[in-house]
């Protein structure tokens, strides 16, 4: 099993970022898929979920903002991340489960002037 995060990089307040998850190894479709993301110093903070049926849920302090998404047939799970703001600065790290989780390597997010 392979989760891959790309998407990530340099952006200025206010701007806008995609994430993408690509899994390899499992039947996608059939899995939950998650957005964590980590902050140095600070604990993993779960940003979104997206569950099999595509129902979704964020953290309060990016809702509005940030809109997760899944495309079954390329099995790839995406994070649209817009009005970033400094704090959202981290490490984005995708996750999938059904009965157990499998974890990317993560792509960092800062948020800077």
């Amino acid at each position: 099993v392979q989760l891959v995060e790309s998407g990530g990089g340099l952006v200025q307040p206010g701007g806008s970022l995609r994430l993408s998850c690509a899994a390899s190894g499992i039947t996608f479709s059939l899995y939950v898929a998650r957005w964590y993301r980590q902050a140095p110093g600070k604990q993993r903070e779960l940003v979104a979920q997206i569950t099999q049926l595509g129902s979704t849920t964020y953290a309060d302090s990016v809702t509005g903002r940030f809109t997760i998404s899944r495309d079954n047939a390329n099995n790839t799970a995406y994070l649209q991340m817009n009005s970033l703001k400094a704090e959202d600065t981290a490490d984005y790290v995708c996750s999938v489960y059904l009965y157990i989780s499998y974890w990317g390597q993560g792509t960092q997010v800062t948020v800077s002037s």
